[in-house]
């Protein structure tokens, strides 16, 4: 019996000794945590001109703010109904807890609360909110070691870093920013004492939720202030009347969710915590030219399914099937200036401008007859449009026989290469690369940097390698530069929170001279001029650019440039099902180019308008003029051929 009594004895008396010896183990530990502040922070991401394009944050939205950059005023505010004595305690005021009940009870109303701004940030850092005596036992511990590391200046920095404040906003900037849209400084005291009510009750004051309750509490601030003779009469009339304006924003603040991607895709690696680093993400973007984008290519799909009604062959295939992508860059520093990946990002993240592999068709031709150029000829060599068959071996070794055919099986003979360019003419280019030979072409392609995908056989002459947008607008950037191929950049700096910079510069390399490329931008603009691309013509504004349709309207194509943007507009149906027959490059891309550019324009009419002819560049203009060839509108009319091309397995015999 004395032996169980003993033991009962020594459990009793062991088991406060090893909570305690606990409590101090895990006591370094945890205060460290909050003497080596490390938050997490938002990573900010902005546009060229400085708009956030988007907040990006892991568990907590959270904005970092110095102890020299609060407002003076939100300081006194937060002492003021907080603790009072905070600047004379040393974390924990014994008096205070008696002191506040004393108050309370003889005003009737909220004077002050009893744990001192050290515990509050202790039990908001470090414990949980479970009301028991081991909490505040470790709470008052734990106050007492900050207190003798940190000053009191650094506690109220992390105090107001800490804090929740409702809304999803963890910091006093946040919630700044995000309920009032405002930095610290512009804040009315009116609304330093709305921020400051909220820590008491962050999801019931909240002014998004409770507006009216909220300024209560803060007209109580304010009148606490007064009586500590903190404010005069005057700033505490004005303040008490004011009704702040106040937002109910989404805490992303996302408004490009294809760029955001992209941006986490490519600096994923290099800045693995890139959610919670509170790094600050300068993009190539222009928020303006991404939303005339957006409603482009919006437009542009809504045009296509309203044909489609039109013509009775509207179904659920093409309404939930069809997409889109626009890209737009500047071509002489291969800034990415818009990236929309398809119409609706919350049916589909996917984005079709990088990640799409799709058949250009006869927006590739230009490097084919930029081959050509380059071999000698001129855009007034004469090249065959007519028809031929030609001989390849089937899968199982067989003959078969492949005959291309024009649009509405119309050959026009000998056919300068401009107006076979313009007029994008099948067989001609496909008689061309012949006569050149493949391998000549093939060569030529890789010059420009083209390697991947391309097909060993005459189908490459109708556009067959596979291609996304993002990468055939980084080829088309020889042109418009005068050869100089330039890789599309979309960051330009990334800022740590320390101040290093990281800074982002494009990859740039000479593939041809200006003199060359210049003959294919005069081609180029005779396409929309008069050729399968006047939809896409701008007035005032030089615009060159080739329309791309593919077998049975699979997928339709614009690529097109001024002197200093380049844009590449595509549509197509996800599922690779074809569009309805009537929408080819320049009926369905070309006309939101059009737009697209219209609204450039408008939002920058200093835009560069005109091309500049290089010295000692001669034009054939005098010698197509005297062609006897009728120049007619061919936009609506697909570039694609009848017949398939061969498959890359069912290759060609010269």
């Amino acid at each position: 019996m004395k032996k169980k009594l003993w033991i009962i004895i020594a459990l009793i008396v062991m088991i406060p000794i090893g909570y305690l010896g606990y409590v101090i183990y895990n006591f370094e530990y945890e205060t460290q945590r909050l003497i080596n502040y490390k938050p997490l922070l938002t990573t900010e991401v902005y546009d060229r001109n400085g708009e956030k394009i988007a907040n990006l944050f892991s568990d907590e939205h959270r904005y970092y703010v110095s102890f020299e950059n609060i407002p003076p005023r939100l300081i006194e505010a937060l002492i003021a109904i907080e603790d009072t004595d905070f600047f004379e305690h040393h974390g924990v005021n014994p008096d205070a807890i008696m002191r506040a009940i004393i108050k309370d009870v003889s005003a009737g109303k909220l004077k002050e609360g009893a744990s001192t701004i050290t515990q509050q940030l202790v039990k908001n850092a470090l414990l949980t909110r479970d009301k028991n005596f081991a909490r505040k036992f470790k709470e008052v511990l734990y106050a007492i070691r900050i207190e003798q590391e940190l000053s009191k200046e650094q506690i109220l920095e992390r105090y107001f870093n800490e804090i929740y404040l409702g809304h999803g906003y963890y910091g006093i900037k946040t919630a700044s920013d995000g309920y009032f849209h405002k930095p610290l400084k512009e804040l009315s005291l009116k609304e330093m004492a709305m921020l400051v009510g909220l820590p008491k009750g962050p999801n019931f004051y909240a002014p998004t939720k409770n507006y009216e309750l909220c300024l209560g509490r803060a007209n109580r601030i304010i009148a606490r202030m007064q009586e500590l003779g903190w404010i005069d009469q005057a700033t505490y009339d004005k303040a008490t009347q004011e009704r702040p304006q106040v937002y109910n924003d989404t805490l992303s603040k996302n408004s490009g969710p294809y760029i955001i991607d992209e941006v986490m895709r490519q600096l994923g690696d290099a800045f693995p915590d890139i959610r919670s680093g509170g790094y600050k993400i300068y993009t190539t973007i222009d928020m303006r030219l991404q939303e005339s984008g957006y409603k482009a290519l919006q437009s542009g799909r809504e045009e296509i399914l309203k044909r489609a009604e039109e013509s009775g062959v509207l179904d659920e295939n093409i309404k939930s099937q069809l997409n889109g992508a626009l890209m737009s860059m500047d071509p002489n520093t291969g800034e990415v200036l818009a990236m929309v990946g398809g119409y609706d990002y919350s049916v589909s993240p996917f984005n079709r401008v990088t990640q799409a592999k799709r058949q250009p068709g006869s927006a590739f031709k230009p490097f084919i007859y930029q081959v050509a150029l380059d071999s000698g000829m001129s855009p007034a060599t004469l090249v065959p449009d007519i028809a031929r068959t030609y001989t390849y071996k089937g899968d199982n070794g067989e003959d078969k026989e492949w005959k291309p055919k024009n649009y509405k099986n119309e050959y026009k003979g000998m056919v300068t290469i401009r107006d076979a360019l313009t007029h994008s003419r099948n067989l001609a280019t496909i008689n061309m690369v012949s006569d050149m030979g493949f391998q000549k072409v093939v060569e030529g392609l890789r010059r420009y940097g083209i390697v991947e995908n391309i097909p060993p056989d005459l189908s490459i002459a109708l556009g067959t390698i596979m291609i996304s947008p993002y990468d055939l607008a980084k080829y088309y950037t020889m042109f418009p530069t005068g050869g100089i191929q330039t890789n599309p950049i979309l960051i330009r700096q990334v800022i740590t929170p320390k101040g290093e910079t990281f800074r982002y510069e494009n990859k740039r390399r000479q593939v041809n001279t200006k003199e060359q490329t210049y003959l294919m931008t005069s081609i180029l603009q005779d396409v929309v001029a008069y050729g399968t691309g006047t939809s896409a013509r701008v007035s005032g504004v030089d615009i060159a650019g080739k329309t791309g349709t593919t077998n049975k309207n699979v997928d339709a194509w614009f690529v097109g440039y001024s002197p200093t943007v380049e844009t590449v507009v595509w549509y197509g149906n996800d599922n690779n099902t074809p569009m309805p027959r009537s929408e080819t490059g320049g009926r369905a891309a070309g006309q939101v180019f059009r737009y697209f550019y219209q609204d450039l324009m408008r939002i920058y009419p200093n835009t560069k308008r005109y091309f500049d002819r290089p010295a000692g560049v001669y034009l054939d203009s005098a010698i197509d003029s005297n062609s006897t060839e009728n120049f007619t509108d061919t936009s609506a009319a697909p570039d694609a051929t009848q017949a398939p091309a061969p498959t890359t397995e069912e290759k060609l015999v010269f």
